[in-house]
């Protein structure tokens, strides 16, 4: 459903790189190294074992109290009851039926505060785990996750944003990581534009013109490199491997039956390709549902929206788990703030991240728990308050990495994550 603004705005690289170079050495490997698998049970294998995280973004604003956190029969709580879920005395929306029957993989946190309400600082503060400021720039999320988790053994894309309207270009959300771990934008869930070989050129002709472009590159880096050789190389590569490797985008691979199950509209296909490109190796897929700014008509957006949300998302969880993946794959569902437990005189509710929730669940998660708690009417936390710093540890952590760590880049060291936080550790299992 769209509606207009109403507010008018190290553990992971061991076995598999080892395993890796040595079948890239002893098979044909195709542009930026990454081999074939000769053995398609360890490769299987290897596909379920790696490391990878979904984020799903309820952009605008999700309400607290018609999803995680619901507080029927009070002055705040609006119209929908609480359901019971799959885990015994956890209760969400009754918007979220689905949902509530894949809670035994899912854990919530009701006791968020990250001080800003503002679209485009709380979202930022979401996806960099810090204070928006004009002082310099933080990588996003999907950045820190692809540079932590890249072994080199693919010439992938580690971070991709699908989104309903989008450039399909380079984002330049990686800030100081470099241009390799900016996500790239997927049109409508569309594979990356340009990623065809034109129909003039034959694939013969193409694989010359490559090892000639190669042998040009390595003549030339002999004699001078520098940081924008180097990016030059690794874009126009990461470039001919998502051209030969394109067909990691087309839901025409999938079963009708699968289309059928995720649903006939944007979302279910979102969530479906997310499941492909998390199956073929990507490291981060983030996936953006609209629109939830819900300022007007608060509760008939909310039936709609989580309506549109809820078939897909579980059907997403449920697959995750079926396939043996859910155990290396970590899943978020996050917003930039929630909502006010006041409702206004437009039956809506305005921006509000003082006393809010999100879900989460997989990798290093501890399933089906709930940490914190708002006061009887959501207007406050009440117990284990936590900012976006504590939940971007959280989430590097249950992905295996050290987010205490710092990362080395042209000689010069940059935390991991925000080094005044860390994680939520009773979450993590």
């Amino acid at each position: 459903m769209n509606i207009n603004y109403a507010c008018g705005t190290d553990e992971h690289t061991m076995a598999r790189r080892s395993f890796l170079g040595t079948m890239a050495a002893g098979a044909g490997a195709v542009v930026g190294g990454l081999g074939a698998f000769a053995n398609p049970g360890v490769a299987d294998q290897l596909k379920r074992d790696q490391k990878r995280m979904i984020v799903i973004e309820l952009h605008g604003g999700v309400s607290q109290l018609e999803s995680w956190d619901p507080k029927p029969g009070t002055d705040t709580g609006g119209p929908f009851r609480a359901i019971p879920t799959s885990v015994p005395g956890i209760h969400i929306s009754e918007l979220l039926p689905h949902t509530a029957k894949q809670m035994h993989h899912l854990s919530l946190i009701r006791s968020i505060n990250i001080h800003e309400n503002d679209h485009g600082k709380g979202r930022h503060k979401m996806l960099t785990g810090y204070k928006q400021t004009p002082a310099g720039s933080y990588p996003e999320l999907g950045a820190v996750v692809s540079k932590g988790l890249d072994d080199g053994s693919s010439g992938l894309p580690g971070n991709i944003k699908i989104y309903p309207s989008a450039s399909g270009a380079r984002s330049a959300d990686s800030a100081y990581l470099g241009p390799k771990y900016g996500s790239v934008l997927l049109d409508g869930g569309k594979a990356p534009a340009n990623s065809a070989r034109p129909d003039a050129i034959s694939a013969e002709a193409d694989a010359r013109r490559n090892l000639l472009r190669q042998s040009a590159n390595e003549r030339f880096l002999q004699r001078r490199r520098t940081a924008y050789t180097d990016a030059y190389t690794q874009s126009y590569e990461q470039a001919a491997e998502l051209m030969a490797r394109r067909e990691i985008f087309d839901l025409a691979k999938e079963s009708e039956k699968d289309k059928e199950r995720y649903g006939a509209h944007d979302f279910g296909r979102h969530c479906l390709l997310a499941r492909r490109l998390a199956e073929n190796g990507i490291s981060y897929v983030h996936v953006r549902h609209s629109n939830y700014d819900t300022h007007n008509e608060n509760f008939n957006f909310h039936f709609e929206q989580l309506g549109e949300f809820d078939k897909p998302f579980a059907t997403l969880m449920s697959d995750l788990a079926d396939r043996g993946m859910l155990e290396s794959t970590l899943v978020v569902v996050l917003s930039e703030f929630g909502r006010t437990p006041r409702i206004n005189e437009r039956y809506g509710r305005d921006h509000w991240g003082k006393a809010w929730s999100i879900a989460l669940g997989g990798a290093g998660i501890q399933p089906g728990a709930v940490i914190g708690a708002t006061n009887k009417n959501g207007t406050e936390v009440s117990e284990r308050e936590v900012d976006a710093g504590h939940l971007f540890h959280t989430y590097l952590r249950a992905v295996g990495l050290k987010s205490n760590r710092q990362f080395n880049i042209g000689g010069r060291k940059f935390p991991m994550a925000d080094p005044a936080t860390e994680p939520i550790r009773e979450l993590l299992a």
